[in-house]
């Protein structure tokens, strides 16, 4: 790379088991386009968050295998190889409605790209208990849930208190006035009388799928 605007890390997947991601909003294209290009030159692998549409062109016109959704802002080449081991775990992503999907997507898309096997479970909010108990039993076969929700966030607590496996949770900024951008969601979780859950960022889709697969990476060592 020629332009000093980014100081690639190649090294930090050997660290922590996950690859340097690109947040490609407040880019510009071409800076994107050259990121993606850098890593994708040294392994064949690549991927980028918070894209648009202007991104993406700029990106497939120096890397054409690279894909890009739309829903989920992201630009993927490649995936990472998992460890051996980690075709025994699923995780479980979760969402109480369909305006989450955007949020969903960027997790379940990003741990697709990690080799990492999921179920998706959507629009199974509070609003209507019947939705998450139908499929109960498989969420407690999950080896992890992440479970998005935004308005009150009220999700979480609720299927927390019905697995035994780690619980990641994720408020959105989904919701009206009171919400607060999300605000109402995070305290939410954050003060869940359910003990363990864990909880990300705002719309940090991305970030519960890199948590998760840190700890799905600790089990597989575990076994091993």
């Amino acid at each position: 790379m020629n332009e000093p605007f980014a100081r690639l890390d190649h090294d930090r997947v050997a660290r922590q088991g996950f690859p340097e991601v690109v947040f490609a909003s407040g880019k510009t294209p071409a800076q994107l386009a050259a990121i993606v290009a850098e890593f994708t030159a040294r392994s064949n692998r690549a991927l980028a968050t918070r894209a648009h549409a202007e991104h993406a062109a700029a990106v497939q016109a120096s890397v054409p295998t690279a894909s890009y959704d739309a829903l989920s802002g992201l630009i993927r080449v490649g995936r990472l190889e998992p460890p051996s081991g980690m075709s025994r775990h699923r995780v479980a992503v979760c969402c109480a409605g369909t305006s989450d999907s955007p949020v969903a997507e960027e997790c379940a898309q990003t741990l697709e790209w990690a080799g990492i096997d999921i179920r998706r479970f959507y629009d199974i909010g509070v609003a209507n208990l019947d939705r998450m108990l139908a499929v109960e039993d498989e969420l407690r076969a999950a080896s992890v849930c992440i479970v998005i929700a935004g308005m009150e966030g009220a999700l979480p607590s609720v299927l927390g208190g019905r697995v035994a496996c780690p619980v990641i949770a994720v408020p959105t900024s989904v919701g009206y006035g009171a919400n607060f951008g999300g605000i109402s969601a995070l305290l939410g979780m954050l003060t869940s009388c359910v003990p363990g859950v864990t909880v990300v960022n705002i719309d940090n889709g991305f970030g519960a799928a890199a948590a998760a697969n840190r700890m799905l990476r600790a089990m597989v060592a575990a076994a091993s």
